[in-house]
């Protein structure tokens, strides 16, 4: 993968954006309310699926190399947590949003709502397996898929909903002005 200046400034400010927006949290039980997943759709969104995709490879591989970069720290032990399965959700959901985005043949509220939302679709469905696993089987702490249901989706959904509806309404007026300017090629 070739890399202009341009896409590597674009890519590595959005792996800054998802790891400040780590640390925007509501903390509660098991999986913290942050605004991660916002620029991990932005990231989708204004880089692209092959971009967006790599600036949150790069996230993930920072906090897991040793970087406090992630809701609770950092360091390849992570992976034993119960919410790094959203991590890899963002991986996912970032090259999902971006590769519906770069389809789009007109940019509408309702384009980028459901491009936002096919991205979460993809974050909570690998964060929820993952959670499930991690609980029952590493953690030894039995959890019910009704318990996983709740606390990996109930309690954060409608937080995302809303970030979602947020992203379109900016992207609404930002992803034309960016492609006008040339920032942008999605």
């Amino acid at each position: 993968m070739k890399l202009r200046a341009k896409d590597m400034i674009l890519v590595a400010l959005f792996t800054a954006l998802t790891a400040i927006g780590a640390f925007i949290k509501i903390p509660i039980p098991y999986i913290p309310i942050t605004l991660q997943y916002f620029f991990c759709a932005f990231a989708g969104i204004l880089l692209g699926s092959r971009l967006g995709a790599f600036s949150q490879i790069l996230y993930v591989a920072l906090g897991l190399s040793g970087l406090p970069i992630f809701t609770q720290g950092g360091g390849l032990t992570y992976i034993f947590k119960p919410s790094f399965g959203y991590l890899i959700g963002f991986i996912v959901g970032a090259f999902v949003i971006g590769l519906i985005t770069e389809r789009l043949k007109k940019i509408n509220f309702f384009n980028i709502f459901g491009a936002s939302l096919a991205g979460l679709f993809f974050i909570y469905t690998i964060g929820l397996i993952y959670f499930y696993i991690i609980m029952n089987f590493y953690l030894a702490k039995p959890a019910t898929i009704w318990f996983v249901f709740y606390a990996g989706f109930l309690t954060t959904i409608g937080g995302d909903l809303l970030k979602s509806v947020i992203i379109a309404l900016i992207c609404l007026k930002l992803l034309p002005a960016l492609r006008k300017s040339g920032l942008v090629e999605v």
